[in-house]
């Protein structure tokens, strides 16, 4: 007997009965094409008009695992990073991990659940995984016990006002008409699969409990009270059922969902799978290599891409910037722009009706996480919640997780991961008025006044330094207040100690790995200092520094790096002039300078010159002259003999004078075998 057959319960035997089943079977063969034509494509959330890629360029099965983690299991995923987060998961998956075709095996008592329960957080791939299962089960990739699947979207039937039956929900997108599939639903109710995606964007009406539920595919109600009466089993007992939900919403669903249920979580990325995911959405392996090994070199953005959003987030930027024609991974976007645009696909995408302002919701997450890393805390209890928090369960950042606690539940939340906690606590931190900005700021930065969490804070208070650095970069902070009206105030104002002592935070956190100072003229009116940690450029003090000069670049030894008195390096670098710049260089351990000056005089040569001789550990200088680069500087420079072990190399135009710039672009080697030019053969354009 044909498996299609199975919807009539009986051998077709006669002529009448062979000729439903052909229909049937015609009907499910069409109602497979329209699902393989639609289902094969996604849209990406910048897809414009038309645009659309192949669900198999972008689905990588997460990580999903089917039982409910104590609390110290939670805390561990929470708080750990990088490569150990990474270690944490791949335990999990080792011991606990289970394929999409298996959701509805039986459990080891052997018995097979009604009902299956998919969780996960915002944007870890839930609606992803279900178009797949969809798309799978249309294109007969696996033996599967459903002759038809249904999709039912929450956020869809949210929008509806009329009473509706479940047989007009079904028809809604689908190609079947309502006879048809009353039909299905009639003669083989338990081998229909409904899969309903995004239980927490239902709206929760009072309707949902009072009112009496339907019992018939065909009998109307208020379209979240049809649904919930097939979540509960008044209409169609027998048929099969996986809800996806954030976590938020869970404590509803499993009081509306009928038994028996299983639960399963989308953890999120694997390391493996992560790779997998590059190398998918790349298909050139050279792009993917330099994309993948970056990500991996950073510790936030290996941790991070545990979110499949994220990971496309950050797969998008290196394409961006591969098409442009630039290095992949120099320059790249800010760990910190991540986490905005993170913030912002999550509001524009993953979020329910706020019923408030988006500073409101920022400032009141913000908040919660910075009373956690106060307290050394990443759980927090309902109550506390509730009271810094005006909606958590419309909150598309928070986490919800019930525990067992002797003979009762408790509730608890937290944040996706501790870089979360961090994130919103800076970006709280910035977004405050200017008095309570400043306020904040330098508490946390007079560690004297905080003996306890000094001794706590070395990763933690760096890593919120780090965000702060990163808001207050100029492309971020545009980025928040375009989109959102959110102003971060400007680490400006603030003394040479809080900025030393900041500075100290944050270079002796385990998660830096830059050893990078760099300092950049800002436009064309000021000056302002930028540091570069783990690819963080952002301004955060005017400065006065010579005009001659657009940029500075220091790199140390990680010892230096920490040891540095950067106290006195703020107070020097108040200082304008060549001679106070230099003797400031010199007083620093640096290994390499990069120098970025508007012209090479015979004087900033002369002055190099000497300044490679005075530093004895400095092994490189490069400058890049954007003006060009005077005659005379390149007699001093041809007339002159470095400190052996010390290369310079000096780029630019060439100028007759202060006035005058031939078009050709040269490159000036000085090291132990003497001086050597080259022309090069691509100048740079200019006005």
């Amino acid at each position: 007997m044909d498996r299609n057959d199975s919807i009539t319960g009986h051998h077709p035997n006669t002529r009448n009965e062979r000729t439903q089943t052909s229909v049937r079977r015609s009907v499910l063969l069409k109602y497979k094409e329209q699902i393989r034509n639609e289902y094969q494509y996604v849209t990406e959330y910048n897809s414009l008009p038309g645009e659309h890629v192949l669900l198999c360029d972008r689905y990588i099965q997460p990580l999903i695992i089917q039982k409910h983690r104590d609390q110290k299991e939670r805390e561990e995923e929470i708080t750990s990073r990088g490569e150990t987060f990474q270690q944490v998961l791949g335990s999990r998956s080792a011991q606990e991990s289970i394929g999409l075709n298996t959701l509805f095996n039986p459990d080891s008592r052997g018995i097979s659940p009604g009902a299956v329960i998919l969780q996960g957080n915002s944007g870890n791939g839930k609606s992803f995984t279900v178009q797949k299962m969809v798309m799978d089960w249309a294109s007969d990739l696996y033996r599967t016990k459903f002759d038809i699947v249904f999709h039912l979207k929450c956020k869809e039937i949210s929008y509806s006002s009329s009473r509706t039956s479940l047989v007009e929900l079904l028809s809604y997108n689908c190609c079947l008409t309502s006879d048809q599939i009353s039909a299905i639903l009639q003669q083989s109710s338990e081998r229909v699969l409904f899969l309903v995606d995004g239980f927490d964007e239902l709206k929760n009406t009072e309707d949902i409990y009072r009112m009496s539920p339907p019992t018939d595919p065909n009998q109307k109600a208020p379209p979240e009270v049809t649904l919930c009466a097939l979540l509960r089993g008044h209409i169609l007992r027998e048929s099969c059922l996986l809800v996806t939900t954030r976590s938020t919403a869970i404590d509803t669903l499993k009081n509306v969902l009928k038994e028996p249920h299983s639960f399963n979580e989308i953890v999120g990325f694997s390391e493996k799978a992560v790779e997998e995911y590059f190398k998918k959405f790349f298909q050139n392996d050279r792009l993917f290599r330099k994309g993948y090994e970056y990500v991996r070199a950073n510790e936030t953005l290996l941790t991070a891409c545990s979110i499949p959003v994220i990971c496309w987030i950050i797969c998008t930027v290196i394409r961006e910037r591969f098409s442009d024609g630039a290095d992949v991974t120099s320059g790249l976007e800010t760990t910190t722009s991540i986490y905005v645009d993170f913030l912002c696909t999550l509001l524009d995408h993953h979020s329910q009706d706020l019923g408030h302002s988006v500073p409101t919701l920022v400032k009141s997450l913000g908040k919660l996480a910075e009373k956690g890393i106060l307290a050394q805390q990443v759980l927090f209890d309902e109550k506390t919640v509730n009271e810094m928090v005006s909606d958590p369960a419309g909150s598309p950042f928070l986490c919800k997780f019930l525990f067992k606690k002797r003979i009762h539940q408790e509730t608890m939340f937290s944040f996706m991961h501790l870089s979360f906690q961090e994130f919103f606590t800076a970006l709280y931190y910035l977004i405050l008025d200017e008095h309570e900005s400043k306020k904040k700021l330098t508490q946390i930065f007079s560690i004297h006044k905080y003996p306890n969490i000094v001794e706590y804070s070395a990763p933690r208070f760096a890593a919120v330094v780090h965000f702060i650095f990163g808001l207050l970069n100029g492309n971020t902070r545009h980025t928040l207040l375009e989109r959102f009206g959110l102003i971060p105030s400007s680490d400006e104002d603030l003394s040479d100690s809080d900025l030393g002592v900041m500075m100290q935070n944050l270079t002796r956190g385990q998660t830096i790995r830059s050893q990078s100072v760099e300092i950049h003229k800002c436009g064309n009116l000021v000056n302002a200092l930028c540091l570069t940690i783990d690819e963080e450029l952002s301004s955060v003090l005017i400065i006065g520094m010579s005009e001659d000069v657009f940029r500075v670049s220091l790199s140390f030894p990680s010892s230096e790096l920490i040891s540095t008195d950067w106290t006195n390096f703020f107070r020097m670098l108040r200082r304008t002039g060549r001679g106070a710049l230099l003797f400031l260089l010199s007083s620093l351990s640096a290994q390499k300078l990069e120098l970025g000056l508007n012209i090479l005089t015979k004087a900033w040569a002369d002055s190099i010159l000497s300044f490679s001789r005075d530093c004895p550990r400095l092994t490189e200088i490069s400058l890049e002259a954007s003006w060009g680069i005077l005659e005379e500087a390149v007699s001093v420079l041809q007339n002159s003999q470095p400190r052996p072990g010390c290369t310079l190399t000096f780029q630019g135009f060439i100028k007759k004078s202060s006035d005058q710039c031939t078009d050709q672009q040269v490159k000036i080697h000085l090291n132990k075998r003497g001086f050597s030019m080259e022309t090069l053969r691509n100048p740079l354009f200019r006005d």
